[in-house]
Parts: structure tokens; sequence; C-alpha cells
């Protein structure tokens, strides 16, 4: 079992504290360490709870604490001091005394001191500031701030540290003490101070994410905030700045952002502003109500203002203006007075809101597929139109805006439907300013236009064909293509009806705006009775145009069709109805062209069938087709011409026959011309080939006798040369000996003079001697010369071919070592 007396043991060590409840008396003592102590029955551990302000019984190790310690640059905020300012002895037992219950006070470090019971405490970094750091202070003790005023920790910022900032005021400068009014707010900005604790009676407050230094706002260039106050009044400020906001002021927010970019415009796109309250600029007074327009031709750069509010349609914050490409226009609504006028491009149109509406014309069904005969798509759109226009009460345009705010939420609608896009990620590397260029080639910027239907309405007419545009006022005008007409609102096209089918009735009339003015094409079939009362029907083809000074009149016919056939037919009949069908059938064309185009003149042309009601003329026909009623007679006619057929085509056969035999003996004899040519040109060809391999062989002889003759030349220069070098090397050898045997007698002449010295020195010395011992040195010395004498002349022997006796005899002759040198050879 463990030891309970050791359990109730309180063993403290430094810096540790504990709180010891005696239950008999209801007394709370402090035991501070380092200390040992044992404990009652009666003594129990407790913690003190700050949230239920209650006392708890735990474990002696539970209710052991640190005591609380701040070091240099930190400070505590201590709740409930003791009123004489006293903290728990060190290494002792502690009764409680008085405390100040309510209190709080900032205690600056370095300090340490073990909590009373009761008390709370939390030990909280000095607050250091950068120049873009701001705190907001409050007073929450009046009395206290004013006493401890002189006692806050500050260190400003001297020199280059200190910066200027937007400030609003209510900031603490190095002035007198401010007003110090309970709750009071002052902002301490990081451009003044750089390090700060409050003295007691103040307090920092702290932001929403709970940090006690706030990040003021820097501001670049082109950037600007918005400040608003507890009174409703905002403050714009633009940069390069650090924004300190006032202390009842708050930054507003975008998106996460308080910081936002100027409005950069240009000359084709602007602002919509409204004056929310009065001001003057530029000697100009705006009134509450007024509504602005400012493009980039007055403003390039547009800061917002208090005054301004920005009116938005949609999403869209600027007026754009609208491209309209060369053959196109938009409709614009005057807002004031209602007129609707044409903007024809090209140009960059910026409609002014204030005045002007960009709109779209809606065309009603039938008109639409007049006017765009086959287009489906454009009568979807037109009928989207339609219902758009439906729902503001029968309006017959609609604005080209509302349009686009519904595309918009289209598009929004579907990507709403879809998965959700993933976060952006978090920007990485450099985010200062920087050039970023690209490493391959960059187009320019491209822009897309598709205004096929945003525009007003266009009338493309091809080559060959006319409209006629007729308004609510009565003009009329006549439009020739190729042209791109653009409708004015209050214009439309002049209706056409034309005659369908072969022969051309009413029963099925074609409805069109477009008339073919050039190369007109119209088909009839004619049902006509020759004169022999045989039934014919012939199938036509005209060709159509439409002429004259005037043309207008080429409208003045509804079915041109219909005119035309009717007429021409009463012709056709009134001419076939005076020929018999063998006269008619044998030439039908030549006559229906006589009949209907005129006769020919000199210069081979007809003049046409001209209608002067219209400006129309018949300049030529095609006879498609004669077809005869009665078989039998057609028969008839069908075998004599086939007859005539038959002999001309046998007639053709025998003359092809003929051609074809003259031809063949010219080419005959042409080819034994060209062969035997040919044999005359390979003979010339193959005698100049002889000729010329004889020069090759001749040239080649030649070439070979030339090159040994040099060859020769050349080796008999080469052996002079070697004869003449083997001359100098013989010279040089033969000066050389010469030099070193002169050498060698010159050091012989030397010796033989040193030695003669010496024996003449001995010679001296030795004349006091008797002539026995003379004689007896001098054999010896003799003998002793002619020793080095052989030793030295050996080498001189040699070079000379001789012996050392014969060149020593040849030196000493005459000499007593002679005589010596004799007797020496003869006892040999």
């Amino acid at each position: 079992m463990p030891d309970r007396g050791r359990e109730r043991d309180l063993v403290l060590a430094p810096n540790e504290f504990a709180f010891i409840s005696d239950e008999t008396k209801g007394n709370i003592n402090v035991y501070v360490g380092p200390h040992k102590t044992s404990l009652a029955n009666t003594d129990q551990p407790v913690v003190f709870d700050p949230e239920s302000k209650r006392f708890s019984h735990k474990t002696l190790q539970e209710a052991t604490h640190t005591i609380s310690i701040a070091p240099e640059g930190w400070y505590l905020v201590l709740k409930n001091p003791a009123k004489d300012q006293s903290h728990p002895r060190t290494g002792a037992l502690n009764n409680l005394p008085v405390l100040d219950i309510g209190r709080k006070v900032n205690i600056p470090g370095p300090i340490s001191f073990a909590l009373w019971p009761g008390q709370m405490v939390k030990v909280v970094q000095g607050h250091r500031l950068r120049s873009n750091h701001y705190l907001l202070v409050r007073v929450y003790d009046e009395e206290g701030a004013k006493e401890n005023w002189s006692k806050a920790v500050i260190k400003k910022k001297e020199g280059d540290d200190a910066k200027d900032g937007e400030d609003g005021g209510d900031a603490i400068h190095d002035g007198g003490m401010p007003d110090l009014t309970m709750g009071k707010l002052f902002v301490i900005r990081g451009t003044d101070v750089a390090f700060y604790i409050p003295p007691t009676g103040l307090e920092i407050v702290r932001d929403s994410a709970g940090r006690y230094v706030r990040e003021a706002v820097t501001l670049e260039r082109l950037e600007y905030c918005i400040l608003l106050d507890e009174d409703g009044n905002k403050r714009y400020i633009r940069g390069p700045a650090v924004v300190f906001p006032r202390p009842t002021e708050a930054f507003i927010t975008h998106n996460g952002s308080r910081k936002f970019r100027a409005i950069e415009l240009n000359e084709i796109n602007g602002l919509y502003l409204k004056v929310i309250a009065p001001y003057s600029e530029e000697g100009v007074d705006y009134k509450v109500g007024d509504e602005l327009f400012i493009t980039g031709k007055t403003h390039k750069i547009y800061f917002p203002r208090p005054e301004h509010a920005i009116i938005k349609y949609g999403d869209e914050e600027k007026q754009n203006a609208v491209a309209i490409p060369a053959g196109e226009a938009r409709y614009v609504l005057n807002r004031l007075t209602g007129q609707i006028a044409l903007q024809r491009g090209p140009s960059i149109f910026l409609p002014d809101p204030r005045t002007q509406v960009i709109v779209r014309r809606v065309l009603d069904p039938k008109l639409c597929r007049l006017l765009f005969p086959g287009n489906r798509e454009a009568l979807e759109y037109n009928l989207s139109l339609a219902q758009a226009a439906g729902a503001k009460r029968g309006a017959d345009f609609v604005a080209d805006r509302e349009l686009q705010a519904e595309e918009q939420s289209r598009r929004k609608s579907k990507r709403s439907a879809g998965a959700p896009p993933a976060p952006p990620p978090p920007p990485q590397g450099f985010a200062g300013d920087g050039f970023s260029r690209n490493q391959g080639f960059s187009g320019p910027r491209t822009i897309v236009l598709d205004t096929r239907y945003e525009g007003a309405v266009a009338i493309d007419v091809w080559t060959g064909y006319a409209v006629l545009v007729v308004d609510k006022s009565g003009g009329r005008k006549v439009v020739q293509g190729p042209h791109t007409h653009l409708l004015e609102y209050d214009e439309t096209l002049q209706l056409l009806e034309m005659s369908t089918g072969c022969p051309k009735t009413d029963e099925n009339l074609l409805r069109t705006v477009y008339l073919r003015v050039l190369n007109n094409k119209i088909s009839d079939r004619i049902d006509a009775e020759t004169r022999d009362l045989v039934q014919i029907s012939v199938r036509l083809k005209y060709r159509v145009n439409f002429e004259g000074e005037d043309p207008h009149k080429w409208f003045e016919v509804e079915n041109y069709v219909k005119f035309l056939c009717d007429h021409i037919r009463s012709l056709v009949r009134n001419a076939v109805k005076k020929l018999g069908i063998q006269t008619f059938y044998s030439d039908a064309t030549s006559i229906l062209r006589e009949v209907i185009l005129g006769k020919q003149g000199e210069d081979g042309r007809r003049p046409g069938r001209v209608f002067s009601e219209n400006g129309m003329r018949v300049y030529d026909v095609e006879v498609l087709d004669v077809n005869i009623g009665d078989e039998s007679i057609a028969e008839l006619l069908v075998e004599a011409q086939h007859a005539a057929v038959q002999q001309t085509l046998a007639l053709a056969s025998e003359q092809r026959k003929l051609e074809f035999t003259e031809r063949s003996e010219a080419i005959s004899q042409q080819i034994a011309a060209v062969q035997s040519t040919t044999r005359r040109a390979s003979m010339v060809e193959k005698q100049k080939e002889v000729e010329q391999q004889k020069s090759l062989d001749m040239a080649q002889i030649d070439a070979r006798a030339e090159a040994r003759q040099r060859s020769q030349a050349a080796e008999l220069s080469q052996q002079e040369a070697i004869d003449t070098i083997h001359r100098a090397d013989l010279a040089r050898k033969r000066a050389t000996q010469e030099f070193e045997l002169e050498q060698h007698q010159r050091q012989l002449e030397l010796q033989l003079q040193s030695i003669r010295a010496e024996v003449q020195a001995v010679v001296d010395k030795a004349g006091a001697v008797s002539p026995e011992l003379i004689a007896a040195l001098q054999a010896f010395g003799d003998r002793a010369l002619a020793e080095k004498m052989a030793e030295s002349m050996a080498p001189l022997a040699i070079l000379g071919g001789e012996s050392v006796a014969d060149v020593l005899a040849r030196l000493l002759q005459g000499t007593p070592l002679a005589r010596l040198l004799k007797a020496a050879s003869d006892g040999e």
C-alpha cells in the first residue's frame, strides 16, 4: 500500500506555489517554494477557477502552479491586486491579505511573483510596431489612467524610422495628457511608436482574430481605401500612403480586400455616376441627384469620392463602347425624346447612358421570312426578341443591355449548376513591380466580333438584285446590289408577288422583296395551233433585264412574271397560227426568236422585247422543247429527218476516208526523210569522235615524255648538291684536326719549358753535392723526366702514328737525355 504520510507532504520547488484550504477555518493560504511541509487532514489543496470564480479541490500535483514571470519587454495584466501592492513571500507560508476586487493593473517586466487566492493574471508580450502597424487603446479606468499615464513604456521612433501616415486624429502624441474619459479610444501608430506597454487604466483592444497589433493599409499608387465612420460618413484615401483609421472608423472590405485599384478609363468606356452630396469642382456646382457620365477623355484615372455613387447595370461598373463594323449600325433610343436614330459604322460608339440606350428591333415573323428567306436562325432569334418585348407590354424594341444581362445570368446559372470551382491557390513568388516577357512569339491581342443580331437590321442586296425601301412618311428609295442597306427604325421593304409553275399560274404565288434586275430567267410553256390545225407545245426560257434611268418603275408592276408571260403567249400564238406544221417544225427556234426578240439588225443583234410599263426587257430567249400534239404527224416528220440524216452521214464517212488516206501517205514520206537525216548526222558525229580520240592520245604521249625529262633533270641537280655538301663536310673535318694538333703542340712546349726549369733548379741545388751523388741524382732525374715525357707524349704519338720512343728521340736530340734514352733502348 502507498505511504499515506508521504502523500500529505507538500514539496514545492523554486518558482512554484500552491493554494491550501484550511477546512476548519475556511482560510486559504499560499505556499511558495522552495518549501516543504506536511499537510494536516483538514488541509486541502485547491485551485481557483477564473470562469466560475470559485475554488475547487484538486490533488497536490494539480494544485501546484508556476509563478507568473514577465521578462524584459513583457508585462502582466493582474486582476484583483492586493491593496497594499504586496505579493506572496518566497519560501514561506502566506496568509491572504485584503484584495482590491474588480480592479486591474498593468505591471511591466522584468517581474515574477506568485498569486494570491482569487487573483487572475495574463502574461502579454510587449507590443512591437512596424511602420504599418497600429494599436487601438481603450480607457477602462479613468482615475488609474490619469495616475499612471507617465508610467507607460513607450519607445518612440526617431530619424528615418519616423514616417508620416494618413491619420484622422485621436492618436497619442508627444503633447500633454489627453482626455482620458472612460471608454475613450486612442490609436497608437507604428510611424510614431516602435514599442509600447500600456499603463494601468489603459488596455489594448484586440481585433476580430484576437490579435493586439493591427495592420494598417499600405496603399501604392493608383490604389485607394474607404473608411466608414460610426456616424455613416466615409473617407476615401488615395495612395501612396500608410492609412491608420480613426478609433471609430473601420475599413470597408470587398472580397476580403481592404484596398482597391483606381478605375482606369479610356475613350471607349466610362462611368455613370449619381451625385449623392452637393459639392463644387473647378467652378462648377453639383447638386444632389445630378447624373454624370465621365470617360477617359476627361478622366484617365478615376478615384471614387464620397459625393459620387456608381450606377451599375448588372455587375458591370463601366459603361463600355460597342464596336460597329463597317456596313453595320445600331439603333439608339433617345430616352428624353423617344426618337430612335441609326448609328452607323465603322466606329466605336460609346452611348451616353443619361440620354441614349442601344435597342434591338423586333421584326414581325412574316417580315423576317421575307427579309431573310430560309434563315431559320434569324427567325428564332426574332421570336425570342418578340417574347422579351411582350414582357414590356407590347414594345417593338428591346434594350440591348437587358438582353446582355439576361445572357450573363444564364451563363452564371449554368456555371452554378455544375461543380463548384476550386478556390484559387495562394499567390507565390515575387509580388513586386516587374516586367514579364514571353520567351516565344506572342501574337497581337485579338477580338472576335459576332454582331449578326445585335445591330440594326441589315439587308444584303446581292449583285443583280434590287429592293424598294419605303418608310412610314411615304419616302421611296431603290437599293441596287451589291450593297448592304441598314434599315432605319421606320423603314421596310416593298413586297412583290410572282407567278410560279410551268406554265405560269397564280395558284401559288411567290412573295419576296428582292427583285432580280440582271440576268433574270423566267421559264414558261406555250400551247398553240398551226395553220393546218396541228396542236404544238413550246417550252421557253426568257432572259430578262430591268433597265431605264428611273429604277422606281421596276416596282410599278406587282407581278411582272404574269405580265411578261401573258404578253409573249399572245405574240407566239398569233405567229404560229400563220404557219404550217412542216414550216414551223423545221425552223421553230428561229421563228420563235424573231417573234419574241425581233429581227436581226445589220450588226447581227436583235433588239429584244421591251416593256415600257416597268422598264423590263427580254434580251434573249432559249427554246428548250417543241412538242407536236398529233403523234402520227410527229412520226412522219421524224422519219423524213432520219432519212436526210442518213444521207448526210454516208457522205461524211466517204469524205473522212479520203482525208485519212491523204494524211497517212504524207506521214510516211515525212518518216523516211527524218530517218535519212538521222543517219547522216550519226556518221558526222562518229568522225568527230575519232579525231578527238587521236588528239587525246598525242597529248598523253607528249605529257609522259615531258615528265620523264623533268625527272632526270631534277635527279642530276640533286647529285651535284650532294657532292658539294660532301666536300664541305671533308674540309670542316680537316680544319678541326689541324686545329686540335696545333693546340697539343703548344701544350707540349709549355710542359717542356716547365720541366727544364725544374731540372735547372735541381742542378743548381746539387752543385755542392759530390760528383757521384750528382751523377746518381742526375741519372735518377733523367729517368723520371723520361717517364713523365713518355706519359705526356703518348697522345701526340698516337695522333702522329709513331711510337713514344721515336717522338722523344726526335725532341731530345742533342741533349744529355738522348744518351739515356738510347741506353735504355739498347738495354732492351
